[in-house]
């Protein structure tokens, strides 16, 4: 089933969403990747494979709000609570300029810590 948002006319992919989201999260310091959940998480990587929209679900309200979920995992040594609310302005502030959409919440899943290389 295809649930597109609809702001003013515009309707957007949830795929579009997603993507969005994840740049927007990738692009905090300190996260080092935007994760699936569970079982697509391990499949996609023994096919070799990331969509740049896995991690992260979103949720749309009867006002047109929007819930977003964001799995990520975080570079050791950084502030969890710190990255979560980098993340949480990032995603919200991104979302809200590029899409135009009111973000109800945007909730952060820390659900691994990597090391550097």
């Amino acid at each position: 089933m295809d649930e597109r948002l609809v702001n003013e006319g515009l309707s957007i992919a949830p795929g579009v969403v997603e993507t969005i989201v994840s740049l927007a999260a990738e692009q905090v310091d300190g996260v080092a990747q935007v994760n699936a959940p569970g079982l697509s998480r391990g499949l996609l990587t023994v096919l070799g494979r990331r969509h740049p929209g896995q991690g992260v679900v979103i949720m749309a309200d009867e006002d047109g709000a929007i819930t977003v979920a964001v799995r990520v995992r975080v570079y050791y040594g950084y502030r969890l609570q710190e990255v979560a609310e980098q993340i949480r302005h990032a995603v919200a502030g991104t979302l809200s300029g590029q899409i135009g959409i009111e973000v109800a919440a945007v909730d952060v899943f820390v659900d691994g810590i990597q090391f550097p290389e």
